[in-house]
């Protein structure tokens, strides 16, 4: 068991968490100087809760109470208090104690005793939730494995505390008091508790902000014009359903309301009488401080920065937010911002525009978050140009625009969106990703119920955007992408690719497999998007070309046989204005207006397949498909379909090549149901979503086995370009086909040889030999005999190397191991460049053996710099290489490759997030381009890809159980086709930053 040096304050135990409200609060350990704030904490709390935890009348603490309870070794005493605006709310300690429940005084007794007590104004709150989360999490890190607890059969509360947390228990009754014991060693359902609550309070905390009852603009200027008074004109515009108040200290001392805007007017927070859910800050950076300490100081429950001076001004800037950082947290709340563009919630129970938009955004379903303010105003103009008003194809749910994001980013937003029933897609333009473990975990949830599509700026190594105190990442742009798509996330390049997207994902339900039909009045037109199709990897049919002077009627029955065939999973309609004699449509209709109804005619019959337009020149046809379709005409008895033309035969007057058709195959399985605006939700119950009593009830997410119909009013999205509609019903494909792999996901193996408590026990031992004074974070390489015995704790092998420093060690090493040999050298310049001559093979005696020695160290040099080894020879098979590293801004991740050229030349490597499950694992082996060299290449002999994936599966699970293990190496790793060799191995470790989402929830700090 390590104790910290004079009993150190052990800083990194500090965090701050979300309650259950949405609030938050700051867990630290308590100190000697807490006296004054343990008396005044207990002195709140009721007799009642004082009867609970002593089991008697105990109205007040005296001195040797308050010196024992301030006064801990971290080690095996040890108090967390959690604190709301620099006051006691709760507070937690554990004392070890033996067998026989006494003090303990063997360090290697492992149990405590754990006591909670919360200030009764704060109980319902989840604090008491967060500190045994946090108090847990110290106890392991002390050699403490289990809790015990003994409670009144009263204090229902606390008893509930202790069954809900997820933790193997034991309960037992005895002298009129519950004692309760509990392992904590977290378990499946221990972290799913965890990840539930934290779900939830940090949705709520995006909740608060989206919909506050009452708005306070602070710096709104006398005079017109001003971030303030924009900000404070945008909110009033929007409709905003609540009550508004603007702040300015110069305003005169008689000013009731601030004209024009008729609001009422005041010159310090605290002359609202109201409470104040949101507060917009718009003055200077040197002002901000004394702004959010009187919004604490008036329970104000989140705060918009607006202001600029901050992060991405520089060092001072910096520490200008991170101070701002912990003076909102320090009174519970939470911060967007700052250097914030705004936020915006349509709801029309809300209409909230705190923001510098100059309109306010159609209603619709898709939900966006930018850190750009400049992007923000981009994609609500491009939205906005494609489809506004309410209703339309392109509105919004919510907007956040998050500035240098101090606090709330896009994980807060991730949290929210995923059960939030009026968000059906959801956009983020992200330029950092500040803890890329949750937000891998938060994008797979998310996309496992709806699409999440994603532009990453600052994409190349080194850079980071200004504002954002986050680590760059180390790994290629294609790494990140392809770690992105394993999550789910659909990753897109360019602002344009994120509305078109967005689009499509959001009006239409997802394809049942990547068969396309093409049909339109153009050939040139179609034949671009077929083209477009096969350079995405899809499989289109052969185009069925109309006539030039194709009416609106032809098109409708063509799009009704494409949608109806059995060969078809979505359908690209191409159209260009029409030409030929006569009138296509009746002088009354505008021609894109009557395409527009013909295309929803032949789509409504068919909703469960996507229909995407391209057109050229016919903008009435695109904002027609855009908003919302008229009230349907009463109905009529259906006419017969006239007999369709062959699909595959161009039907125009002059001549044309056409093209062949792949050939059929069948449909892919049945997917759950991406429904755009009706879909499956989790933690919703079937019925109307609040306040949007048009849309029809969603259907719980275990009946969501096939597409359901697609929403009313239909709308359909149009793209100027072939290429643009074509990717964007791509990435609905592959993300179509990603649901269905999440349907049935594979799994992480357990594997009984596995000694995961030694490993932890030799990865402490060698940190505290090899990084006594080094930094958190910083690596260090572990020597080769000790990383060896390290991996073999996860039944990961490799073949014994002797050192041999000359010819006669080197001979005797020979004969321990067995001819025949491999004779290497281990120099950096030369380790595995069998091309130099530095790695021979096969030398079967000990004359061979001293000849290729000597020719060895005559050619490459003396044996000092040559370093040479020897190994035995392992069966032939085909060498790859095993990686797994932690990037500061992609997380843990598992490459492999083949060695030598393919993976250093060409780049052939895939790569998968930690923890990967046996299906990602098998998929990765088959994913490079030298795959097929693997499974029997030109006849070749295939190899044990089962023994492969086995280890890639070892080695995730070492880096995923020990986040002290930040490199592990293996190469060569030589597969033949009956098992496999690892013959190179190495291993770094560094201390695990306090901070990872491995550990109890908190919030970040950037």
């Amino acid at each position: 068991m390590q104790k910290p040096p004079d009993h150190a304050y052990p800083t990194h135990w500090e965090a701050d968490v979300v309650l259950r409200d949405g609030g938050t609060a700051r867990i630290r350990p308590i100190a000697p100087d807490d006296a004054e704030r343990l008396v005044s904490f207990y002195e709140q709390v009721s007799d009642e809760s004082k009867y609970y935890r002593f089991f008697a009348p105990y109205p007040r603490l005296s001195d040797r109470d308050v010196h024992r309870f301030t006064h801990h070794d971290y080690v095996d005493r040890v108090g967390l208090a959690a604190i709301v605006g620099g006051e006691f709310i709760a507070t937690v300690r554990y004392d070890r104690i033996n067998d026989q429940g006494l003090p303990a005084k063997d360090p290697e007794d492992d149990q405590a005793e754990v006591a909670f007590l919360v200030q009764d104004a704060h109980q319902g709150r989840g604090v008491a939730s967060a500190l045994l989360e946090h108090i847990a999490a110290v106890a392991r890190e002390r050699g403490i494995r289990r809790f015990a607890a003994e409670v009144l059969p009263a204090n229902s509360k606390m008893i509930k505390v202790f069954t809900d947390a997820g933790y193997t228990q034991k309960r037992t009754f005895e002298d009129g008091v519950v004692r309760l014991e509990f392992d904590l060693e977290p378990t499946e359902q221990s972290m799913a508790v965890m990840r539930g609550r934290e779900q939830r309070a940090e949705a709520r905390s995006v909740q608060r902000l989206l919909a506050p009852g009452s708005v306070a603009v602070i710096g709104a200027g006398r005079a017109p014009g001003g971030v303030g008074r924009t900000a404070l004109r945008s909110l009033l515009e929007s409709g905003f359903t609540g009550r508004v108040h603007a702040v300015n200290h110069a305003f005169p001392e008689d000013m009731q309301r601030l004209l024009p805007e008729d609001v009422p007017a005041v010159r310090a927070l605290q002359e609202i009488p109201d409470p104040v859910d949101l507060a917009v800050i718009a003055v200077p950076a040197d002002s901000v401080p004394d702004v959010v300490r009187d919004c604490g100081e008036h329970g104000v429950q989140g705060v918009l920065i607006l202001s600029s001076g901050y992060a991405e001004a520089g060092l001072e800037g910096r520490e200008r937010q991170r101070a701002l950082l912990g003076q909102a947290r320090s009174y519970g709340m939470r911060l967007i911002g700052p250097n914030a563009f705004g936020l915006i919630n349509t709801a029309p129970d809300v209409r909230l525009n705190a923001s510098l938009a100059p309109q306010m955004p159609g209603a619709g379903h898709i939900g966006l978050f930018t850190q750009s303010g400049a992007i923000g105003i981009a994609l609500l103009s491009g939205l906005h140009a494609r489809g506004p008003g309410d209703g339309g194809i392109a509105g919004i749910s919510a907007f956040v625009s998050a500035g240098n994001r101090a606090d709330v980013s896009g994980n807060d937003l991730l949290q929210y969106w995923y059960d939030d029933p009026d968000t059906d897609v959801v956009i983020l333009y992200l330029e950092s990703i500040g803890n890329p473990r949750k937000f891998a975990r938060l994008a797979r949830r998310t996309a496992a119920v709806k699409p999440v599509v994603v532009a990453k700026g600052a994409r190349h190594n080194g850079t980071a955007p200004p504002g954002h105190a986050v680590p760059t990442v180390r790994v290629p742009d294609s790494t990140v992408a392809a770690l992105m798509r394993q999550a789910g996330v659909i990753r897109v390049d360019t602002v344009t690719e994120l509305i078109d997207a967005g689009l499509l994902l959001a009006s239409q339900p997802l394809p049942a497999g990547p068969r396309i039909a093409i049909l339109g009045n153009s050939e040139s037109l179609a034949l671009l998007a077929y083209d477009a199709c096969l350079t995405e990897r899809l499989r289109p049919q052969s185009p069925r070309v109309l006539p030039s002077a194709a009416t609106p009627d032809d098109f409708r029955a063509a799009l009704a046989e494409a949608l109806s065939g059995d060969g078809c999973d979505a359908v690209v309609v191409t159209a260009i204005p029409w030409v030929g004699e006569g009138a296509a449509v009746s002088p009354a209709d505008s021609e894109g207006a009557a395409l527009a109804a013909a295309l929803r005619t032949a789509a409504e019959a068919h909703p469960e397949k996507p229909v995407t337009v391209v057109h050229l020149a016919m903008d009435d046809l695109a904002e027609t498909l855009a908003a919302p379709a008229p009230a349907p005409a009463p109905a009529q008895s259906p006419e017969p379909e006239p007999a369709a033309p062959d699909p595959v035969r161009v039907e125009s007057t002059g001549p044309a090549d056409p093209v062949p058709a792949p050939a059929a195959r069948p449909a892919e399985p049945p997917l759950p149901a991406h429904n755009p605006s009706n879909r499956a939700r989790p933690l919703i119950p079937p019925g109307p979503p609040p306040n949007l009593a048009a849309r029809q009830p969603a259907p719980s997410r275990d009946a969501a086995t096939a597409h359901r119909p697609r929403p009313s009013p239909l709308r359909i999205p149009a793209y100027p370009a072939a290429e643009r509609a074509v990717r964007s019903l791509a990435e609905a494909v592959r993300y179509a086909a990603w649901r269905r792999e999440a349907a049935e996901p594979g799994r992480v193996p357990e594997y009984d040889d596995i000694q995961e408590a030694a490993a932890g026990a030799d990865i402490e031992r060698l940190l505290n030999r090899l990084t006594p004074d080094a930094p958190t974070g910083r690596s260090v390489p572990v020597p080769p005999q000790d990383a060896e015995a390290l991996l073999a704790r996860y039944g990961i092998h490799t073949r014994p190397v002797l050192p041999a420093p000359d010819p006669d060690t080197a001979v005797r090493a020979a004969a321990r191991l067995g001819y025949p040999v491999a004779l290497k050298t281990t120099a950096p310049h030369l380790r595995h460049r069998a091309d130099l001559g530095g790695v021979r093979l096969d030398i079967a005696g000990e004359s061979e053996l001293r000849r290729t020695y000597a020719e060895l160290t005559d050619f490459l040099g003396s044996p000092e710099e040559l370093r040479p080894v020897v190994q035995s020879m392992v069966p032939r098979g085909v060498d790859t290489v095993i990686r797994a590293a932690i990037d500061p801004a992609a997380g843990a991740v598992l490459s492999f490759g083949l060695a030598g050229a393919p993976s250093q030349l060409l780049g052939d490597i895939a790569h998968r997030l930690i923890p990967a499950t046996d299906r990602e694992v098998a998929e990765q082996i088959r994913s490079i381009r030298a795959a097929p060299l693997l499974f029997g290449w030109r006849g070749s002999q295939p190899v044990d890809t089962a023994a492969l994936a086995e280890v890639l599966l070892r080695v995730s699970r070492l880096v995923d159980d020990h986040p002290e293990v930040v490199g592990v190496d293996l190469e060569p790793v030589v597969v033949a086709a009956h098992g496999l060799s690892v013959l190179g191995a190495t291993v770094r470790l560094a201390r695990a930053p306090a901070t990872t989402d491995l550990g109890p929830r908190r919030l970040p700090v950037y």
